[in-house]
């Protein structure tokens, strides 16, 4: 299978979550399909949103420490993308009022950066969308704030491993069980128990930040709907060093782990256009 990314984010950029898991709408694409596909020229759209999401997480990667806090990041992602001339995806989604998701230790996803400082040892998870042209990227990474343990480190590797598992399983024809089947494959080599949360998902993405399908981190192989040349997702495998059950916040957004042990969340937009899947938030081969 040949497995793309988008072009360098440079040339890009010198030319011109999130409450609940489950899709705000269907949209109905061209042909039989119950999904929005997308042409080509919708999907260079999406690459260059896509690339300024990558710069983005770039940025904020490089920029992290131990006292800084988790504001001045989302300063720096905010600043990146308008910058570049997109729009945030998150800021204002269903009142949601940051730029960028920053989940420290056992939050999983959906935390709202404020005065939380960073400290040594901690991991550090930034979720970023964009938007142009009313195109949405989203992805992303988790970061080992200065020395962190062996552990630690090794939930991120897994993780992120579980997404390119999940990423390779994107192909013309193959079905929406098999993501989520490769994903949990990936996780379940490792000799530790690691959880696999299952109560948020990646998800179809677009002309809207969510829409259907949702993609599962668990699945059976050859199950689901067929995935064909149009779609576009997001996978977003979130595994954590204890229990898969996770718990809300009174914000009414920070998701954490039940156990209030560490999680890790990797994500990465991928495409099926007419050349083949291509990561349209990734900016080198990682394959």
């Amino acid at each position: 299978m040949r497995l793309l990314v988008a072009g360098r984010f440079e040339s890009v950029l010198g030319s011109r979550r999130r409450r609940g898991v489950y899709a705000p709408h269907v949209a109905f694409g061209r042909g039989k399909s119950k999904f929005e596909l997308k042409s080509p020229s919708e999907f260079a759209q999406m690459r260059e949103a896509g690339l300024i999401v990558a710069e983005s997480l770039e940025r904020v990667r490089r920029t992290v420490s131990p006292g800084i806090t988790t504001l001045e990041l989302d300063a720096i992602a905010q600043s990146c993308i308008r910058g570049a001339g997109a729009t945030p995806s998150f800021l204002g989604y269903h009142g949601y009022p940051a730029s960028i998701c920053v989940s420290v230790n056992d939050e999983v996803v959906h935390g709202i950066p404020g005065a939380r400082v960073l400290a040594e040892g901690d991991l550090v998870s930034i979720d970023c969308g964009a938007i142009v042209n009313g195109w949405h990227g989203d992805a992303a990474i988790s970061i080992p704030v200065g020395e962190v343990s062996p552990h630690i480190q090794q939930l991120s590797d897994i993780t992120r491993e579980a997404l390119w598992a999940g990423l390779r399983a994107v192909v013309d024809g193959a079905r929406l069980g098999d993501i989520g089947a490769a994903v949990q494959a990936s996780v379940r080599r490792s000799d530790y128990s690691y959880g696999i949360v299952v109560d948020y998902v990646g998800h179809g993405i677009g002309s809207s930040m969510h829409m259907a399908p949702n993609v599962p981190n668990i699945g059976t192989a050859g199950s689901g709907p067929k995935l064909v040349t149009g779609m576009a997702l997001a996978i977003e495998p979130m595994v954590t060093l204890g229990t898969a059950e996770v718990d809300v916040l009174e914000d009414d957004w920070t998701v954490v782990t039940a156990d209030g042990l560490a999680a890790a969340h990797w994500e990465h937009t991928i495409a099926l256009t007419e050349d083949g899947p291509i990561v349209m938030t990734a900016v080198e081969d990682e394959l």
